[in-house]
């Protein structure tokens, strides 16, 4: 009897109504990238110093430029390793006193401008931009800034509790559904987001978004590599990927457009409405609803699909069954992922490799810092990079399968940080080009480690083993801030030496895992303990039963 491949080859694997989902799936893919790494362009920290009343008003009578007016109002540079006292800590000065000249008027109150007292920003602070974030509206500078760390990891925090519950949710309710919900609840605390009215709204609207996004994007994720056929499913995974990239592209475009975060948050929320039409656009998963025994649906949505690819319709279609070892309706539950010693092997190495593609991909933007050039072009440009890596990846699995790609991946990410140690200071294009072999190597594990996670899981566990494990990438996003700066705190290369030993270490893992390639989806738990043997690959396959008229040409 045929499995679900094998009826996708008939009625069309990659025909016209995959093209029509993929695209459309591939928009919430690219709407994901914003609420990922957004914070770049919402949480920006310009140029600052202590606002100091009376300054404005003697620089414009002393007509002052901008550089005398810093010059003689803000001080200059600590001791070694010490911050600019500049940005958070002003002169004890009353500047609205007339005895103040307009030439160094410091001088005539201490003969060395070192023995005046400094003190906090008690008016706030001065920006140095023609925009907005919400660093600039709340003032998160100074003792205040690690608020903005605990903004990114407050959405990661999200993205980590929301996997374990999402995930069930699709597996248990059906992908649509879980799209169509998690979507809608995402735009709408986009737009309360751009509403808030104080710090602690903005975390909890931040918070609660990320347990809802990320389940979007991974429906979607789930759901196409579920709609085509075998030949095709990895090249649609990756492609859905690549138009995450996309969005990051788009996402400097509207930011440069838009510098004021409040309509900046607004511009990248209101599109995610669009999602509800996939109520009418995109049906349920057919792998799934057989799963769950639910076979006349299954039935109206591949005749759908023959329709939609111009091919004849299984006219005779009559009848869906499952083996007789699988006839319990499945549900998926946590203890599934751990059920059996090679479900439990691949979990906690999938894990792992999750944990370590966040560290690194994320630690590496935050190591190599600001290069002195544009916000908006330097975004732009390190999303770039990212182009290659899908175009890697399709040129080499077909012919190298997936773990030997993954595992040297992660290898060059490993080796590429470990080389960054050695680098001069002196020799800052050295240290960006092989920053950005790094990256490009991160980011292939980051596009294949999903791909392999949908692989390694029956049909009914598919998209809670993918929500779970790659839960351990939002814990890696949550300590990576904090990670990075501590340990930058003790020595600038320490933070590399991390990344090394978890690249490399995480391309040993790889190697553990079975290849899937021109493998079929497993569909039960026994299917996923047979994968890499030799013997039955395609036993205990949930299966459609056809019964076809004899018509000419078939």
């Amino acid at each position: 009897m045929p499995t679900v491949d094998d009826i996708l080859e008939q009625v069309g694997e990659f025909g016209r109504f995959q093209k029509q989902a993929f695209l459309s799936l591939c928009l919430l893919s690219a709407a994901f990238a914003p609420i990922y790494v957004g914070i770049v362009f919402l949480a920006f920290t310009p140029d600052h110093r202590c606002l100091s009343p009376g300054v404005a008003e003697l620089s414009r009578r002393c007509g002052w430029s901008l550089a005398e007016e810093l010059n003689y109002t803000v001080p200059g540079p600590g001791a070694m390793g010490e911050a600019f006292p500049g940005q958070c800590r002003g002169y004890e000065v009353d500047w609205n006193q007339s005895a103040l000249s307009c030439v160094d008027p410091l001088a005539g109150l201490a003969t060395n401008r070192s023995h005046l007292p400094l003190g906090p920003c008690h008016h706030g602070w001065v920006y140095d931009t023609h925009g907005s974030s919400i660093v600039t509206e709340f003032n998160l500078v100074c003792d205040d800034s690690w608020k903005v760390d605990l903004f990114q990891s407050c959405v990661n925090l999200g993205f980590f509790l929301g996997s374990l519950g999402v995930g069930y949710i699709a597996d248990r309710f059906g992908r649509k559904l879980c799209l169509l919900a998690t979507s809608l609840i995402s735009a709408v605390l986009g737009i309360l987001m751009a509403v808030a009215r104080d710090y602690p709204s903005l975390l909890l609207f931040r918070l609660l978004q990320g347990l809802v996004s990320k389940g979007s994007w991974t429906s979607g994720y789930v759901l196409i590599t579920e709609f085509v056929g075998l030949g095709y499913r990895r090249t649609v995974a990756i492609l859905y990927q690549m138009a995450f990239t996309v969005g990051l592209l788009l996402l400097s475009g509207v930011a440069y457009a838009i510098p004021h975060w409040r309509w900046l948050q607004l511009a990248i929320s209101l599109p995610a409405f669009l999602s509800l039409l996939y109520y009418w656009c995109v049906p349920e998963s057919p792998r799934w609803l057989l799963s769950q025994k639910r076979n006349t649906q299954v039935i109206k949505i591949m005749d759908h699909i023959a329709q939609k690819n111009g091919k004849s319709p299984l006219a005779d279609l009559k009848m869906l069954s499952l083996e007789e070892d699988v006839t319990e309706k499945l549900s998926p539950s946590f203890a599934d992922l751990f059920r059996t010693p090679h479900l439990r092997k691949y979990t906690f190495i999938l894990m792992y490799l999750w944990f370590t593609s966040s560290v690194l991909y994320q630690g590496l933007i935050m190591h190599v810092g600001a290069t002195g050039g544009s916000l908006y072009l330097d975004f732009f440009y390190s999303a770039l990079v990212e182009f290659p890596a899908a175009f890697i990846i399709l040129a080499t699995i077909d012919h190298c399968g997936l773990i030997r790609p993954l595992a040297a991946s992660n290898l060059v990410a490993g080796a590429a940080c470990f080389v960054m140690i050695f680098i001069s200071h002196d020799l800052h294009w050295l240290s960006i080009t092989v920053a950005c072999v790094g990256r490009m190597g991160i980011t292939i594990v980051f596009q294949m480690v999903c791909l392999v996670n949908a692989e390694l899981y029956p049909t009914f566990i598919r998209n809670l083993g993918v929500m779970v494990c790659s839960s351990l990438c939002d814990l890696g996003g949550i300590i990576t801030p904090f990670l990075v700066f501590r340990l930058m705190e003790v020595w600038q290369g320490l933070p590399l030496i991390l990344f090394a030993v978890l690249g490399l270490a995480a391309g040993g893992m790889t190697l553990l895992l079975p290849e899937t390639e021109r493998v079929t989806l497993p569909e039960t738990i026994e299917d996923v303990e047979n994968l890499g043997r030799i013997a039955k690959p395609k036993e205990n396959m949930i299966y459609l039963q056809i019964q076809t008229s004899e018509r000419t040409g078939t």
